[in-house]
């Protein structure tokens, strides 16, 4: 039987901006990311980390190199096809959480389906419902997003990004405008989904202490990554 393909493999991608001036963002990246992973993606401002962030999210194209989304080459997909995959693939989660404020927490939730399935449904809201019971929102589930908190937003964000089970979720700053508490209590949601539904993170941060808490810490400097350790690997470090 074939080996599964990794869930994104980045093979020297690079990243220009601009015609006449041109600032090169990311200067050959090879990277792999398998199912399951809880990685942080880590480095000064500017180092690339948000830029990398959004060519796995298909978000933006890159300028160079091969960029792979479970073994599909992305270079040979049309904007539909590109879509398609990314809603199939890809969850997102946010600094700032991009809810929509006359919507209910539980409408929040729903967007992607929508956007998947067309007209509500009752599973629809059978699935929005349970995401925000495990997200510890089953009594706020009727408010609307200007009517929750800071860290409740960010909950429902969540339970917005693993709406349509993916098996990755991108996550850039998900705690960096909450309060350390709210922040820990955020990342503890991520961790427990990664353990119990075995969905994949990625999680562009700043706090080593949310990069500490992962499985696994990609570190860049200057559009490259400058170093690549796991959990078992950094215990052996600090033993020595």
């Amino acid at each position: 039987m074939a080996e599964a393909a990794p869930l994104v493999r980045t093979e020297g991608l690079t990243k220009t901006y601009g015609d006449h001036v041109t600032t090169t963002v990311l200067k050959g990246i090879d990277l792999v990311l398998e199912p399951g992973e809880l990685c942080a993606l880590t480095g000064p401002s500017g180092s690339g980390k948000t830029t990398l962030l959004n060519l796995i999210g298909l978000l933006d194209r890159p300028t160079g190199g091969r960029l792979l989304i479970q073994g599909l080459d992305a270079r040979t997909l049309d904007d539909d096809a590109r879509t398609t995959l990314r809603g199939r693939t890809l969850g997102f989660v946010f600094q700032f959480h991009h809810l929509l404020p006359a919507f209910s927490a539980e409408e929040n939730v729903m967007i992607p389906l929508f956007a998947q399935h067309g007209r509500p449904q009752a599973w629809m809201h059978e699935r929005a419902r349970a995401l925000l019971a495990a997200v510890g929102l089953a009594e706020r589930m009727g408010y609307r997003a200007t009517d929750l908190s800071g860290g409740e937003q960010q909950r429902v964000a969540i339970a917005r990004a693993l709406v349509m089970e993916p098996p990755l979720v991108l996550a850039d700053e998900p705690t960096g405008n909450l309060d350390t508490q709210t922040g820990a209590q955020v990342l503890e949601l991520l961790r427990s989904f990664n353990r119990e539904l075995g969905t994949a993170f990625v999680i562009v941060t700043h706090d080593e202490a949310v990069a500490e808490r992962c499985d696994r810490i990609v570190h860049m400097v200057d559009g490259r990554v400058d170093s690549d350790t796991r959990v078992s690997e950094r215990a052996l470090i600090l033993e020595k």
